[in-house]
């Protein structure tokens, strides 16, 4: 029986990651915060001198989830990260994700445990806690499609629902240079990670 190919992907900081079988010492902070910060929201069509990055989108669903939860720094860090597979596999809009299959879906949860586990988290999220961090995106994808992407708040109400308890003026929505998102993803990232060390024994 033959192995199927191993599909490397060359990191900025010099590793190299399979991205079929990824293994936790291949992941870095800096290349994830360094590719979500150049992978575009919506696919790019976003109003806006800057596209708005998912490394942008990630620090908005971490607020939004710790105004809404009593999360533990853990629980934080899995908001933060919860998108972080893309920064290799890119985002894809969810109505094409359906249509790509259980494939993409497989890559997806591999890089999410080796990416977790490099950072000393459970390989995935309970369910319950799964569920809190899409709450809070949906709510963020809310705001993106209303102040960015062009949808009318009916449009936007329709796929996403209506907020309550917060408003675009809360959220950092105003799409930031690649070198200022990526900054702020690590930032937000080493305070979390303070909060965790300072919560173990």
């Amino acid at each position: 029986m033959t192995k199927a190919p191993r599909a490397w992907q060359r990191m900025i900081s010099g590793r190299r990651l399979d991205l079929l079988d990824p293994s936790p010492l291949d992941v870095e902070l800096s290349d994830i915060a360094h590719g979500l910060a150049r992978v575009a929201r919506w696919n790019g069509q976003t109003s806006g001198n800057h596209a708005f990055s998912v490394a942008q989108h990630c620090i908005v669903v971490e607020e939004i989830f710790r105004r809404f939860n009593d999360a533990t720094p853990d629980d934080c860090m899995m908001a933060l990260l919860h998108d972080a597979p893309e920064y290799v596999i890119g985002d894809m809009i969810s109505p094409f994700k359906a249509v790509v299959g259980g494939g993409y879906k497989t890559v997806e949860k591999r890089l999410e445990a080796a990416i977790h586990l490099r950072f000393g988290l459970q390989p995935h999220p309970s369910r319950e806690l799964k569920d809190n961090i899409k709450k809070a995106d949906t709510i963020a994808a809310y705001f993106e499609a209303t102040c960015l992407a062009g949808f009318t708040p009916a449009e936007a109400q329709k796929f996403f629902g209506q907020p309550r308890g917060i408003s675009k003026d809360m959220l950092m929505i105003d799409p930031l240079p690649a070198l200022e998102a990526q900054r702020l993803y690590s930032e937000r990232f080493e305070a979390i990670e303070t909060m965790r060390k300072g919560t173990k024994p």
